[in-house]
């Protein structure tokens, strides 16, 4: 069994959720988690207030307070891969995230993260991601090191202020395939929650999405792009790669339109998504002064028939 080393918080609502108690709220909360699971947590003392007392199976809930618990998972897979610290000052961290490791805890993942990894290795229990790769991606994670100054890094990411450049290698189903390197595409349509709720799909409406992407080299049937998000919706670049016809290497869920969605199975730690975060820049909000991080992995398309 492991269990999570940090809390995981939750905020009871403010109007009344037509349960009397923290154990029946969560038991609707977290219909996925059996109602014993939940109270045995209780019994063995695993959740609490904000002041750190305990909470039984007959604790009345309280509108707007904070319960703490430790997420649980019976068998936590180990990352055999290794992260990287590019950068440490005293606001922020700047790390290589592998393919698989999650940044933060998830799903089946309580302690084996970025984020925690982190924590451990520096000794900065508040260290705090900035922003997110999906799991499988690998690349460039900014982390806040300080608290007095974490707002003021989170909002270049809530004004797009951060710049970034993503590589990824994709597949084309067409069996005629034109010579694109060199080719820009810009990308603006509405992503949505689909189904299953993992994934997300191209809806009609307002754009709420926006990438542009270019071609730098290209085989017969495959071909090195370099992506940049504008906006930052979650699998934006796996979805924008599917429509225009490319879909990146070793992506389970997007996948060449038509096709169906596979059975979950297991990661293939030999078939990584060929989806790289390569590089971020931004002027630093304390300093003033740009700032520039690329990480000295990428992604190799052989053998090169085309360059630009």
């Amino acid at each position: 069994m492991a269990i999570s080393e940090n809390p995981s918080k939750l905020s009871l609502p403010q109007t009344d959720p037509g349960v009397a108690t923290v154990l029946e709220y969560l038991i609707v909360k977290f219909p996925y988690i059996d109602a014993n699971i939940w109270r045995q947590r209780m019994i063995d003392k695993k959740i609490h207030w904000h002041d750190g007392s305990f909470i039984n199976p007959q604790s009345l809930l309280r509108p707007q307070q904070r319960v703490y618990y430790y997420r649980e998972v019976q068998d936590e897979p180990i990352v055999p891969f290794e992260e990287t610290i590019l950068f440490q000052d005293k606001h922020i961290l700047v790390a290589y995230k592998p393919h698989f490791l999650p940044v933060t805890p998830g799903g089946i993942y309580v302690n084996e993260c970025l984020q925690n990894r982190l924590r451990r290795r520096t000794g900065i229990k508040h260290l705090q991601a900035l922003h997110r790769l999906d799991r499988v991606t690998a690349g460039l994670v900014i982390f806040s090191t300080n608290l007095d100054t974490l707002h003021d890094y989170h909002q270049l990411f809530k004004t797009q202020q951060i710049h970034k450049t993503y590589q990824a290698i994709a597949s084309s189903n067409n069996r005629f395939v034109e010579n694109l390197v060199g080719k820009e595409w810009e990308i603006k349509n509405r992503i949505e929650k689909s189904e299953p709720s993992f994934l997300m799909k191209v809806t009609e409406g307002e754009a709420n999405s926006h990438s542009m992407i270019r071609c730098v080299q290209q085989t017969d049937q495959k071909a090195l792009f370099e992506l940049r998000p504008i906006t930052g919706k979650t699998h934006q670049l796996r979805l924008h790669m599917q429509t225009l016809g490319w879909s990146i290497l070793n992506d389970k869920y997007y996948l060449p339109l038509g096709t169906e969605l596979q059975p979950e199975s297991a990661d293939n730690y030999e078939a990584p998504l060929q989806l790289l975060a390569k590089e971020l820049s931004f002027v630093d909000p304390m300093t003033q002064q740009p700032r520039h991080f690329r990480c000295d992995s990428s992604l190799l398309l052989q053998p090169k028939y085309h360059t630009n």
